[in-house]
Formats: C-alpha cells, structure tokens, sequence
C-alpha cells in the first residue's frame, strides 16, 4: 500500500501526517475536527485550546460510541427481519406443498366421483 502525505489545518495550525488512507478522506477529517473545535472556541472563549480539544475528542468519540450502538441495533434488527423472511418462505413452502397435496386429493376424488 501507499503511504500518502497530507497537510491539515486546524484552528490555525498545521498538521502533517502520512497515511495510507485517501488525502481527500484526511482532508475531510481535518476539516470535521476544525469545524467542532472552532464551534467550541467560539461558544466557550475561555477554554484553551487544549480543553477545546478534549472536548472535540470526547465529543467525536461520544458520537462514534451511539454511532456503533445504533448500527449494532439496525444490524440486529435485520437479522430478525432475516429470521422471520427465512421463517415465512419455509411456511410458504409448507403450504404450497399441503396445497398441491389437497389439489391431487381433490382431483382423486373427482375422479372417483365419475366412476
């Protein structure tokens, strides 16, 4: 693999990094991570910009926890969706299979009827 170079700018700083992963998508998130750290300048300009940072940090990482709980729960929730789909097809089949069962009873019958 790779490794790419990329510079980021954050709150005036900046950053040079190399990474295997794409410049756009390191660009994206510098640009994320100057966003909520300029936001929180801004709401609270007494912090440092160390304590603004943790905060972004611990921000970041709050959304990134419920961000997994919610694709753990969605993936769960499809898994069950699965189970009753795999469920119903096999009940279909049940009953398509008693359906052309009672079909040929019929039919036998019908038959015997005529006799």
């Amino acid at each position: 693999m790779s490794m790419n170079k990329v510079r980021l700018r954050i709150y005036g700083s900046d950053y040079f990094l190399t990474t295997d992963d794409d410049v756009q998508y390191m660009r994206n998130l510098g640009d994320e991570v100057d966003f909520v750290l300029s936001g929180l300048l801004r709401e609270h300009p007494r912090l440092s910009i160390t304590q603004a940072a943790v905060l972004c940090a611990l921000q970041m990482a709050d959304e990134k926890h419920k961000t997994e709980e919610t694709s753990a729960n969605l993936r769960s929730e499809i898994q069950a969706y699965m189970e009753d789909a795999s469920k119903a097809k096999t009940e279909a089949e049940i009953a398509k299979r008693e359906i052309d069962r009672l079909n040929k009873e019929i039919k036998a019958l019908k038959n015997n009827r005529y006799e």
